[in-house]
């Protein structure tokens, strides 16, 4: 018998009409209501019982309550006040829930999560994913791993491979391996979205793949280099960069880098050594 048995189905449209709200478009609500799906993110998680979780936006808790079956504790931050009365009662049963109403991108991780290697699952507002993942892996204490329901394609477009990599893709490998665990049909939510939606997990790297006195420079060159996406790297650097194409050129030399290729198919390993080259 699943550990999650226990946990009831909760339909929204009946929660939301009980205490007279709607889902609010602004701020990106489409509950997940589907148990399977709600279980297949607990799973990923691979929550143990002395675990601490973090859920952002946690909208009327039905992952809520699957995430504090088997957790120690779970920290559920959420923006809207007026979802507040019927989370809370729904959450009644499980005492080791601990809501937060705030804007997770305004609040710090440390003062809401003290413990190190926390585990992260949320179904997310898809506008923000990009700001809430990098505020994640920018901030300490460090998750051990994060995962989150958001839009299918920009998780595929996290997990791209080296040839199709984009600034978003870069951005969290250099922190974590990016896996899609399962993709969710838009009829899973309510009301229903007009994509498809997708589980990505990243497993969280001890230590970034760019040493961290580094990152400001990587993150500055992969934003030059992607700024101009369709053109070769020697003019999109020039221009991202300020400095003349025999510059870049001189550079992506000493790097072995041929000038003609475009920046999706860098790999971080040659960013990291176009940083270093540049800092010489």
């Amino acid at each position: 018998m699943s550990a999650y048995s226990a946990v009831p189905p909760l339909n929204a449209a009946a929660v939301l009409k009980r205490y007279g709200l709607r889902a609010n478009k602004a701020l990106g609500q489409n509950f997940l209501q589907d148990d399977a799906a709600l279980e297949k993110i607990a799973n990923a998680a691979e929550i143990h019982n002395a675990d601490s979780v973090l859920e952002i936006g946690p909208g009327l808790g039905s992952l809520t309550r699957y995430l504090a079956v088997g957790a120690k504790q779970v920290t559920a931050v959420e923006l809207d006040p007026s979802l507040l009365a019927p989370l809370q009662a729904v959450l009644q049963p499980y005492p080791n829930v601990r809501v937060v109403h705030g804007d997770i991108l305004e609040l710090k991780i440390s003062e809401l999560i003290q413990q190190e290697n926390y585990l992260v699952a949320a179904n997310i507002p898809y506008n923000i994913t990009s700001a809430i993942i990098r505020h994640l892996l920018e901030s300490e204490p460090k998750p051990r791993r994060i995962v989150l329901t958001i839009q299918k394609e920009v998780a595929e477009r996290i997990c791209a491979k080296v040839g199709d990599l984009s600034l978003l893709a870069l951005s969290v490998q250099v922190y974590g391996k990016p896996s899609l665990i399962a993709k969710i049909p838009a009829g899973a939510f309510y009301p229903a979205p007009n994509v498809d939606s997708a589980i990505l997990c990243i497993d969280i790297y001890p230590t970034p793949q760019i040493e961290k006195e580094l990152l400001p420079q990587f993150f500055k060159l992969i934003k030059a280099g992607f700024a101009q996406k369709r053109k070769t790297l020697r003019n999109s650097l020039s221009a991202g960069l300020h400095v003349s194409t025999q510059e870049v050129e001189t550079l992506l030399a000493s790097a072995e880098i041929d000038f003609m290729r475009r920046a999706e198919t860098l790999s971080i390993e040659e960013w990291r050594k176009l940083v270093i080259l540049r800092g010489q």
